[in-house]
């Protein structure tokens, strides 16, 4: 995991609709950038519908939202459009972003180890910095938590 204080690396992944978009697209704004497993799955559903949730209260803190997974982007495009998704879904099909972030490693899964998407969240300032790190989100209310956060970060 990257900690507090560290300059966010820059990364360039393609969204639901292959269009690319890259870290540095939005310097100057507050990003919160989630890494989750699945697209529809329990956990990850919860998970996108409480950030979806607080969406609209995100944007009024001057922050956008970047969810990342392994999916591909056809996946994206029927979470979304499933749920009713306002936010970037972007697709990490090598794992390479995830491996920089610390978001892909071993984990245990029914009693054996294996490798997978780490659930975590970033919140990095304007400036690039990471301002808060959630290294193991609980999906159910973590809309909220990073809302609190950004209220009281300003």
């Amino acid at each position: 995991m990257l900690v507090v204080g560290t300059e966010a690396p820059s990364f360039t992944l393609p969204d639901e609709e292959g269009n690319l978009h890259s870290l540095s697209d939005f310097k100057g704004k507050w990003v919160v950038l989630y890494f989750y497993p699945k697209d529809n799955t329990p956990g990850c559903t919860t998970e996108a519908c409480s950030v979806r949730d607080v969406y609209d209260a995100l944007l009024a803190q001057g922050a956008v939202v970047i969810g990342i997974s392994k999916d591909s982007p056809q996946s994206h495009k029927k979470f979304k459009q499933k749920y009713n998704l306002p936010f970037y879904l972007l697709s990490d099909e090598s794992t390479q972003t995830m491996q920089t972030y610390g978001a892909w490693g071993e984990k245990t899964m029914y009693g054996k180890k294996v490798m997978g998407t780490i659930r975590c969240t970033y919140i990095i300032g304007p400036d690039g910095i990471i301002r808060k790190v959630f290294p193991k989100v609980q999906p159910e209310g973590h809309g909220e938590e990073v809302l609190n956060f950004l209220k009281n970060s300003k």
